[in-house]
């Protein structure tokens, strides 16, 4: 049931002197779009007569087709706490319709919620809590972003070693008047890294939220002259930017599906299931959790991300999905390829798809992995039977390219385009002469 009906969020508008209204929605690589309205024109809006050129947003539709009505979600009303006070900036995320009132099947927030509605279908509520990092840069003269940064503090370091910790309390209490609660934040590993970590909630709405903590980050970010970015690994030499995703499935009465105390674990049937589906599954929608070329600069031995497709009964993050020491209602898996620059739609949608694949077919994951995974020799590996994730963006075309689960969750229309896309960020990249060849081969040959 809905929070707010549409008398609501005029009343809150008028009371809250909202003067603009953003209509948010994304595409199907992630990014953030919006059209701005006035408040004259909000009741047009939340009767979701707004239209817009579908044609100029990347991966929608052609120009013959090109007009798209927005459907305001009214539960994600919410005010901008970083624009003025007087004349306040408020946002309404969107689904995108087709003008015959149909949803349109390019829509990433449609693909979820045809998810979400498969799980509820089977009496399964999604839950997620996700773990974004971030790193915080300087900007040059010109304002354009650099990977410079004067702090050299580490994992868990504080103020004053910790140059930024003010930056996020920043960002931490914006989100807060957003409605958006914050478990926790701290600095991270490498210099100038950050996380923050959102709480527990239903599907659709975390990957709202992790929209919303992006644009967010980036904004308070600039306000304090600095350039916050997502990108997977900026730097060589440092631990990358992960999106760890830790999930569960409630019933309808808000129980969590995947605690059984009789276990020796405290794992449910189902959480076993759903464990063994999404390990089933991964290297297929590894592109939607490691979507770009530098992802997988990530994905490499020695940086705290996963590289093996192994699960581990203890705490133990070399492995590709972990189980949380936690127990009871805060049982959950925790799954540690996915990095900040996803979709959250899309891959939110293909790691609850797959769990529940392996749900319907009842799966069995493979034997526990309780060993640093980080440690193991190539041949160690492989007398384990461990396969391992995509090596490269081409290796994820790959085995997103033959695989009918994915095309049945995306549906042929952002298959086809999200395909198309990757393979041509493939092939420029390929053609690409890097520094690193330069300062390698040159002299030599």
């Amino acid at each position: 049931m809905s929070r707010y009906t549409k008398k609501d969020i005029i009343r809150m508008a008028e009371e809250e002197d909202v003067e603009f209204i953003r209509l948010q929605f994304t595409d199907i690589f992630g990014m953030l779009k919006n059209v701005a309205i006035t408040a004259s024109q909000l009741e047009k809006a939340l009767n979701n007569r707004c239209m817009f050129d579908g044609s100029a947003i990347e991966g929608f539709v052609r120009i013959e087709e090109s007009d798209m009505y927005l459907y305001p979600d009214l539960d994600t009303f919410a005010i901008f706490p970083w624009r003025p006070q007087q004349g306040k900036v408020a946002r309404l995320m969107c689904d995108v319709y087709r003008p015959n009132g149909e949803p349109f099947e390019g829509d990433p927030r449609y693909v979820l919620k045809k998810v979400l509605k498969e799980a509820a279908d089977m009496g399964y509520e999604f839950h997620v809590g996700p773990e974004c990092e971030f790193f915080l840069f300087h900007t040059d003269e010109e304002g354009r972003p650099t990977t410079n940064t004067h702090e050299n503090a580490g994992y868990f370091d504080v103020g004053p070693i910790d140059l930024a910790e003010n930056v996020r309390r920043d960002i931490v209490l914006n989100l807060e008047d957003m409605d958006i609660e914050v478990e926790a934040s701290h600095h991270e590993i490498s210099p100038a890294q950050h996380e923050i970590d959102l709480e527990y909630t239903e599907g659709l709405a975390a990957a709202d939220n992790i929209m919303t903590f992006k644009m967010a980050v980036k904004t308070i970010a600039k306000r304090h002259g600095l350039h916050a970015t997502f990108m997977p690994k900026p730097k060589a030499g440092v631990n990358g930017s992960g999106m760890h995703i830790n999930m569960s499935l409630g019933d309808v009465h808000g129980n969590n599906m995947f605690v059984d105390e009789s276990d020796s674990l405290g794992l449910s049937k189902v959480a076993y299931q759903f464990m063994a589906g999404i390990l089933a599954h991964i290297r297929e929608i590894t592109l939607l959790t490691n979507p770009l070329v530098n992802s997988y600069k990530r994905l490499v031995p020695g940086y705290d991300a996963p590289v093996c497709v192994a699960w581990s009964s203890l705490a133990n993050r070399s492995a590709l999905i972990r189980i949380p020491s936690s127990k009871g209602d805060s049982t959950r898996i925790e799954l540690r390829c996915p990095d900040s620059a996803v979709n959250p739609y899309l891959a939110l949608a293909a790691c609850l798809a797959a769990g529940l694949d392996g749900i319907k077919k009842e799966m069995t994951p493979p034997p526990s992995v309780d060993r640093n995974v980080f440690a193991l020799t190539d041949e160690e590996i492989r007398a384990l039977g461990i396969s391992q994730l995509p090596q490269t963006l081409g290796e994820a075309i790959e085995a997103f390219e033959g695989s009918t689960f994915v095309k049945e969750l995306l549906g042929d229309h952002i298959y086809n385009k999200y395909l198309e896309a990757k393979n041509t960020e493939w092939k420029k990249f390929r053609a690409e002469v890097t520094d690193w060849e330069v300062q390698e081969y040159l002299y030599k040959f």
